[in-house]
């Protein structure tokens, strides 16, 4: 082999050496820089967010991160930074969380909001899990009715504070009393607000609370009566062959409500007159714009007038003389205060025209539902004021017999919808459009609903459209007119009692066969006493001791209560009370006295026995329908109703 082939030979494998050696070096020069620049924009983010404490590290594509976070949540927004800035498998997460201080106990606390939807509970409150939990929810069921709870109520397993169960007693107390209101409970504090609906209501209210208040407890009551927010603010008079009378009044101030009242006298009307004082007038003018405008009707004769915030609407009798129309209507303009803006109306006399075929009629029954005739405009829009007649009444109560035609009067479908959702309201009643007017006549249950719909006519109508109403209040309708008086549902079931006495079998406090179909008969009473306040008392004869008695006379009442509430019936406004032998009727020496004290008695319960009764309580050995907590309602008869306690057998005698 030549020198030049030795040479040759040599060169080529130290090529491959240099260009291998080069390699690794530019391979580790690369790696070191990737390290250098993951841990650089980890550091750079990191630092950004306000995170210090990470220590960030790099092993070739691994970027370690060390350190100790003050919380998980801080951790974990950390290791989501650093993820952020490198692919998430390259990061190994060694952070630590720092170990929790042992914290104070938590602040118990309850609110509780009541309105007209139903009650709402949400709070955190001491007891073991779910017992305390579950008691209170028993209170509220029996002060909501058939109302809905929402009941997001969490307990801890702690002891309760001191005071904690006089504040919460406190507490349902207050919730119990006020409709409207929220009742916030803390251990050592009861805050109360609540809207009253008058300035009467609000001084008995005030009057209850101030009551019992527990001992050691700050309790703080802020309870208004606001007026109402009426939108729009809505007044319409009318004078037609019926008389004068407001269908709808409101007013600012009293003495804008005397103001109106009074010129509502002088233009004709009799009897009471109901005006709403509320917040929502346009103008500190409101009265003197009423009063203006009532005279101007009178002045006209027969006719409406209507003031829908600012806008006044006068629609004059048919048949007005137009000479007498245009002097009686520029006087007023020129009257009215300032911001408000009048619509004067003459209807067109009737002509074979304005009486034709262009007519609509609505007829509905609560019972049978609504049957439509009559002329909707042609295509979509007729179609979709059908649609919206039987979204109302209800597909299967709706008889559809219109038709579709083109050229009604502009606003046609307006007015019909309009006077079909106020037709929806009644109990019953009858619906006409007609060119020129709306009438809408029928019966209602609810003494404030002409009112509404008043209201509610002017509004969706828009000033300009005649309306008229003839819309009456019956009060056997009213589901709360009709209820029957205290005395009534004390009468019912004691006439029921007459028949036949609520027995039990000696030395029992069980429900038998007899007893149970005098309850059943007494359940088909309850439902419409609820707004009545009764007790039910448990007595016994003489025989045996007075304790014994004592206790199967209350555990006979108890089994009464929850015989009637097993029987679907709402006790909420009932007590049991155990008498024992101390209210004989009749002598304890012969049997047939004996029988007759041997009784369940239902007797109406006064506020003011509630009150003085459960003053007492403390000194009683038995509670009115059970207890929440060992002196938690002493003050209150909240019906937290524990099954009946098991009552020894009588020794001395079985036939109390």
């Amino acid at each position: 082999m030549s020198n030049k082939d030795r040479i040759s030979a040599l060169v080529g494998p130290a090529s491959f050496a240099a260009a291998g050696g080069l390699s690794v070096v530019t391979a580790i020069f690369a790696a070191l820089t990737i390290e250098h620049r993951s841990t650089e924009d980890i550091i750079t983010s990191l630092e950004a967010d306000g995170i210090h404490w990470v220590e960030v590290s790099a092993n070739g594509l691994q970027v370690f991160l060390d350190g100790t976070a003050p919380d998980e949540a801080t951790r974990f927004r950390a290791e989501t930074r650093a993820s952020a800035m490198v692919d998430a498998d390259r990061v190994i997460n060694r952070l630590e969380v720092a170990a929790f201080e042992v914290s104070e106990p938590p602040r118990f606390s309850l609110d509780m909001l009541r309105n007209g939807d139903g009650i709402q509970l949400i709070g955190l409150i001491p007891g073991p899990e779910g017992d305390e939990a579950f008691a209170v929810a028993e209170a509220i069921a029996d002060i909501a009715g058939s109302a809905d709870v929402v009941n997001m109520v969490e307990t801890a397993s702690l002891a309760a504070p001191e005071n904690w169960d006089a504040a919460l007693a406190y507490g349902l107390r207050a919730l119990e009393a006020l409709p409207r209101s929220k009742v916030t409970v803390l251990a050592d504090r009861v805050e109360v607000e609540a809207v009253a609906e008058t300035r009467e209501q609000r001084a008995e209210f005030v009057a209850r609370l101030q009551q019992n208040q527990p001992s050691g407890v700050e309790v703080v009551l802020d309870i208004s009566a606001p007026r109402p927010v009426i939108t729009p603010f809505t007044l319409r008079f009318v004078r037609d062959a019926g008389g004068a009378r407001f269908e709808t009044c409101t007013a600012d101030t009293p003495a804008a409500r005397d103001q109106i009242v009074s010129a509502g006298r002088t233009a004709g009307a009799t009897g009471t007159v109901p005006c709403t004082i509320g917040l929502g007038v346009p103008s500190p003018s409101w009265g003197d714009a009423v009063a203006t405008s009532l005279a101007a009707l009178t002045e006209l004769g027969n006719g409406s007038v209507t003031l829908s915030d600012a806008d006044v609407t006068l629609i004059a009798a048919q048949g007005t003389a137009q000479d007498h129309f245009d002097t009686v209507v520029g006087e007023l303009d020129a009257d009215l205060p300032a911001v408000f803006s009048l619509q004067a109306i003459l209807p067109e006399p009737e002509t074979l025209a304005s009486t034709g075929p262009a007519r609509f009629t609505a007829t509905y029954d609560a019972e049978q539902g609504a049957r439509l005739r009559g002329r909707l405009p042609d295509g979509r829009i007729g179609e979709s004021v059908e649609s919206f007649a039987t979204a109302i009444f209800g597909a299967d109560r709706t008889d559809l017999a219109t038709r579709g035609v083109p050229d009604l009067p502009q606003g046609w479908s307006v007015r019909v919808m309009a006077g079909l959702t106020a037709l929806s309201e009644l109990e019953d009643g009858m619906l006409t459009v007609e060119p020129d007017v709306l009438r809408l006549s029928g019966r209602t249950g609810d003494d404030e609903m002409i009112s509404r719909l008043t209201r509610q006519l002017s509004e969706d109508l828009g000033p300009g459209v005649n309306f008229q109403m003839d819309v009456r209040y019956d009060e056997t309708l009213d589901p709360i007119a009709s209820q029957p008086t205290p005395e009534q549902c004390e009468a019912r079931i004691r006439e029921i009692q007459d028949e036949t006495k609520i027995t039990f079998d000696p030395g029992s406090t069980e429900i038998n066969r007899a007893a149970g179909a005098v309850l059943d008969q007494i359940a088909d009473v309850l439902p419409d006493c609820l707004h009545v306040s009764m007790e039910i008392g448990g007595h016994t004869d003489a025989q045996g001791g007075e304790d014994m008695n004592l206790n199967l006379s209350q555990a006979r009442a108890d089994a009464v209560l929850n015989g009637l509430l097993a029987r679907g019936v709402l006790v909420s406004n009932l007590t049991a009370q155990g008498y024992g032998e101390s209210q004989p009727i009749a002598d304890n020496d012969t049997e047939d006295g004996r029988e007759q004290n041997r009784r369940i008695d239902f007797r109406l319960l006064a506020s003011a026995e509630i009150v003085d009764a459960a003053a007492d309580a403390d000194d009683q050995p038995r509670t009115r329908g059970g207890v929440l907590a060992a002196g938690a309602i002493a003050d209150w008869p909240f019906d937290i109703r524990p099954l009946p306690r098991p009552i020894a057998p009588p020794e001395a005698s079985d036939a109390n």
